[in-house]
């Protein structure tokens, strides 16, 4: 699962990144909210984290302009401004959830899982294909009673096709899932790490294959004994 986290705060930026590393998110950060509306109108996030006083453009103008152009990624707002009427104001333009600061880490990832499970496409606790499982919190592959350890790239690039699994999904679109909208990566990157998985899915004995439409990108596909 891809974040977007538009805050210029930076003690509390890399306090969240190192959280959300540790729990097996891609994150994307934001400083402003200029960049933020640019990055979050791609609509190749999962979740956007939302402060509202930022520089250049505040989160609840951000906000509205987002559900004007139809961008309807969830949104959750983590901010200073604890009033109700600034809770009404997030609210009423948009937003999925409100969070205030100071906040417990326990509860804000808990409202991660709790808003993206509305969304109903994103699995944030062992999402599954076929006989494969991942763990989300050790970043393992598990088939039965066989599990083998992922790197993050690997566990984001198998989540991502598992959580879009009735669709092909491109190169561009892994790239941007899983090193970030901004990245240079390259298209061989994609398939280095398409060949990482293909071999760990091997050694675990699982069914599930890795398949390629040349030309338009990969999907998951069970083998002619399952």
């Amino acid at each position: 699962m891809r974040l977007l986290l538009v805050e210029d705060e930076w003690g509390l930026v890399e306090a969240l990144k190192a959280i959300f590393t540790k729990e097996n998110y891609g994150v994307d950060i934001c400083m402003d909210g200029e960049s933020g509306l640019d990055n979050a109108l791609t609509g190749i996030y999962d979740l956007i984290i939302l402060d509202i006083m930022l520089p250049r453009k505040d989160g609840l103008a951000v906000l509205q302009e987002l559900r004007k152009a139809k961008i309807e990624t969830p949104v959750l707002m983590l901010t200073a401004r604890a009033e109700l009427n600034d809770k009404i104001a997030g609210l009423d333009r948009g937003a999925d959830d409100y969070l205030t600061k100071p906040f417990q880490t326990g509860e804000l990832l808990a409202r991660i899982r709790a808003v993206t499970r509305r969304k109903g496409e994103v699995v944030t606790n062992d999402p599954g294909w076929g006989d494969l499982t991942l763990r989300q919190k050790t970043r393992e592959l598990c088939c039965g009673n066989t599990t083998v350890k992922l790197g993050l790239k690997e566990f984001l690039l198998l989540e991502t096709l598992m959580v879009h699994s009735r669709q092909i999904i491109s190169k561009e679109q892994l790239i941007e899932k899983v090193w970030g909208f901004d990245s240079e990566a390259e298209y061989n990157n994609v398939e280095v790490y398409i060949s990482f998985l293909r071999k760990k899915i091997s050694f675990v004995g699982s069914q599930v294959q890795i398949k390629v439409n040349r030309g338009i990108g990969y999907y998951l596909e069970l083998s002619a004994q399952g």
